[in-house]
């Protein structure tokens, strides 16, 4: 719980540095680069980003912008991207949200921690649908439904979904008990989806595994989307200089700000959400409600 707080302060810090007197659009905008700041920003990204093209998009206009050249120093899942920051490898982070985040502030090797984009999570199902939840876009409604139905839900390990499940759980009012929730013995986080497959089981996850065929999802289709309650944060943070002085925090400031820009947040409302039912596969911080 602590951490949690903990985040919620260095979120709102960070938001409070803005000045009454500034709109996000200018706040967001990338600044030129200051002297001796250096050209090349290094960035850890989190493989959603890179998979699905969107961290390439946002990197091109802002080396077009800046007159910056953006490297790729790592991309795929959270711990490894924490265990190369912590060495000292970027400049820039940039993933979901979590203890591991604030850890990485908390400890001193991050810095200027700031919300700047969501994807969302949905729940999957088997064919059958037993507990009549496909279409519904209410997360805890339908988990309430499973619950009634005690149709078999498979407590995933993957962190992400397993964050959203007791969020969507205590939502609904119900804690989870049975023999209907099943234990996730699958042999390695990327065969959940196929475990629960196997089981028939009702099973929450991201969207983009499954749209970009990431993993095996076997028979599950997707049955709840569209949820803004199942949305989960990306975090960007620079790098401290106090810890890492040959850190470029300049270029990573320059580049933090321009993920929040107004250009930035626009542009993914629209990224190739008309490939997928007009369904965003990111959304904006801002304005709330988006």
């Amino acid at each position: 719980m602590w951490k949690e707080m903990m985040y919620m302060a260095v979120v709102c810090l960070s938001l409070s540095l803005i000045s009454p007197g500034t709109t996000r659009a200018d706040q967001g905008a990338a600044q030129p680069q200051a002297e001796g700041g250096g050209k090349t920003i290094r960035a850890l990204v989190i493989g959603g980003m890179t998979m699905t093209g969107l961290w390439p998009e946002i990197v091109g206009r802002f080396e077009k912008k800046t007159g910056y050249k953006v490297v790729l120093v790592d991309t795929g899942p959270r711990p490894g991207l924490d265990k190369a920051f912590r060495q000292g490898k970027a400049d820039l982070l940039t993933m979901h949200s979590g203890d591991i985040t604030t850890d990485l502030v908390v400890d001193g090797y991050g810095i200027n921690m700031r919300p700047w984009a969501r994807n969302d999570l949905v729940i999957y199902g088997p064919p059958s649908d037993p507990a009549h939840i496909k279409g519904m876009k209410n997360g805890a409604e339908a988990l309430k439904k499973i619950a009634e139905a005690k149709a078999p839900f498979l407590d995933g390990l993957d962190v992400g979904g397993r964050e959203m499940a007791n969020k969507l759980w205590k939502k609904a009012g119900f804690k989870p008990t049975g023999s209907w929730i099943m234990r996730d013995d699958a042999p390695s986080a990327a065969e959940i989806s196929r475990f629960a497959s196997d089981k028939g089981a009702y099973l929450i996850m991201g969207r983009m595994p499954y749209l970009f065929e990431k993993d095996d999802f076997g028979n599950l289709v997707i049955m709840v989307e569209a949820d803004p309650d199942m949305r989960r944060p990306y975090i960007v943070m620079e790098a401290n200089p106090a810890r890492f002085p040959e850190a470029n925090y300049q270029g990573a400031r320059a580049l933090s700000d321009f993920l929040l820009s107004t250009e930035i947040q626009t542009f993914m409302k629209s990224f190739r959400a008309e490939e997928f039912g007009n369904i965003p596969l990111f959304y904006p911080v801002w304005p709330v409600g988006n």
